[in-house]
């Protein structure tokens, strides 16, 4: 019997665009042969998948899964709705989340093959998107939120706290789900996304002919509104609009969050 190296198997997956199982399987049954393994392909079907590759994956779901005091979220791309909240589909998604849980974000780069497979089975382009995990630290809590939507998540939330209870943390993740935050504090905002904003809010406030003794104030207060809107701890509180998260917290701490919504 021929001996088929990674290499083999990896010539062919690029001339053919089949899954990496069923290039090598190819190769065995022909015995190391190329020509043959590739027509061997043709004729079973399974020499199409690099045609989807080109084609966007914004649909999709995201699974959550926890392992001891760590949880993992982890977001599968494809590209129709049929196909996200599809058993095998969704099945794919848990079984990868569960096992970063167990294992750590570095395991979904041997998961190569398995989605080239996924990709031959329901015809789509399917790509592994973002992968998070969180164990907090000792004296910490973490919790989390997974919104569904037509059978499978779309929208996942991990929050580690400290000084804070689970209740608290898994209410701050519900908040961060619908209000999307993309940073803690606007001491967080990069300098390089904070200057344009400045620079575009005094040109307005000139263009509307704002009196220049008050162009600084003007120009703060509009800036506040902007990191209101981006910033997680100065956002309006989703249950109590009265309260901004930072206020609701109280003595605790939001050490991290992480978000991952399809689409986004």
């Amino acid at each position: 019997m021929a001996t088929i190296s990674a290499q083999d198997v990896k010539r062919l997956r690029d001339a053919t665009g089949a899954g990496f199982m069923d290039a090598k399987r190819a190769l065995t049954e022909n015995e190391g042969n190329f020509e043959t393994a590739s027509d061997w392909l043709r004729q079973k079907g399974l020499a199409s998948s690099g045609k989807r590759a080109g084609r966007q994956n914004a649909e999709g779901a995201v699974a959550l899964a926890r392992s001891g005091d760590a949880a993992a979220l982890v977001e599968l791309k494809s590209e129709t709705d049929f196909v996200a909240k599809s058993p095998d589909f969704v099945d794919m998604a848990n079984r990868l989340a569960q096992l970063v849980a167990d294992e750590g974000e570095g395991v979904v780069a041997d998961k190569a093959g398995v989605i080239d497979d996924l990709k031959v089975t329901l015809k789509e382009n399917i790509e592994i998107g973002r992968v998070v995990r969180i164990e907090p630290a000792a004296g910490n809590v973490l919790d989390a939120y997974l919104h569904m939507q037509n059978e499978r998540g779309k929208n996942g939330v991990l929050v580690e706290l400290s000084g804070g209870s689970q209740e608290l943390a898994h209410d701050v993740a519900v908040h961060i789900a619908f209000a999307r935050p993309q940073y803690l504090s606007r001491h967080d905002v990069p300098d390089a996304e904070v200057e344009p904003e400045r620079r575009l809010i005094e040109a307005q406030a000139r263009e509307e002919g704002k009196p220049e003794k008050a162009m600084t104030k003007i120009i703060e207060g509009r800036l506040t509104g902007w990191f209101k809107e981006r910033c997680l701890l100065e956002q309006s509180f989703v249950k109590d609009e009265k309260q901004t998260v930072q206020q609701v917290l109280g003595d605790a701490t939001v050490v991290r969050f992480a978000q991952v919504e399809i689409g986004r």
